[in-house]
């Protein structure tokens, strides 16, 4: 059957390894617990619904046992009164009524070892759903603190890190700003330095020409 063939399936699936694979494993497990819930409750269905058509059979089979008891009396009636003819059709009617019982004896039988497989699946299925609610309630709860560690150490590092870093360039940039403008007050100091120079010299220069012009000394 499909259903018991899944129900395998769940009894035999390992969390861990499905955990390996999950993307989300809280929702993986929820899933299922949840599909591990609606097989449990179509198991017990189809377990009802075994026992009461190995109950249908077993009365059916039951009548068959009546019938053919009744075919048998009037047949010893008939045979009582001389009607070999009535006798022999009633233990025709006997011996179908026999052969039917029987083959319903044989289904009732199959049924019931059916009902055991059934209920065999169904006690190992809520076994199992009953582990793995208590084995996902644990590994929900690993889960949320691996997590909650991952958020605590990885992303506020990133974060300091980057915010360490743009401090650091933040700093960098303000050295490299006084430098330049140091640099520049610099350069600018000597241009004013060399341009007084030059300057004082024309006016020497001037000043040479001028006695020279006056014959002074």
């Amino acid at each position: 059957m499909a259903l018991l063939e899944r129900v395998t399936t769940l009894v035999r699936a390992n969390l861990n390894d499905l955990l390996d694979r999950a993307e989300d494993p809280e929702k993986l497990l929820k899933q299922v617990i949840l599909d591990m819930e609606n097989q449990l409750l179509q198991v017990k269905t189809q377990v009802a619904v075994a026992i009461a058509d190995q109950h249908v059979l077993d009365r059916k089979r039951a009548e068959q046992e009546e019938r053919h008891a009744e075919w048998m009396r009037r047949a010893e009636l008939a045979v009582d009164k001389g009607q070999d003819d009535l006798a022999r059709a009633a233990l025709e009617r006997a011996m179908g009524c026999r052969e039917v019982a029987e083959s319903y004896g044989r289904q009732v039988t199959d049924q019931g070892g059916q009902v055991e497989h059934l209920k065999g699946a169904l006690r190992q299925l809520d076994a199992k759903l009953a582990e793995a609610r208590a084995r996902s309630e644990l590994l929900i709860a690993q889960h949320r603190r691996a997590r909650a560690l991952r958020r605590t150490t990885a992303a506020p590092g990133r974060s300091g890190d980057a915010a360490f870093r743009r401090a650091q360039d933040k700093v960098l940039h303000a050295d490299a700003a006084r430098r330049a403008g140091a640099d520049i007050a610099d350069d600018d100091d000597v241009e004013h330095r060399l341009a007084v120079l030059a300057r004082q010299d024309r006016v020497e220069r001037l000043l040479v020409d001028l006695k020279a012009r006056r014959g002074t000394t």
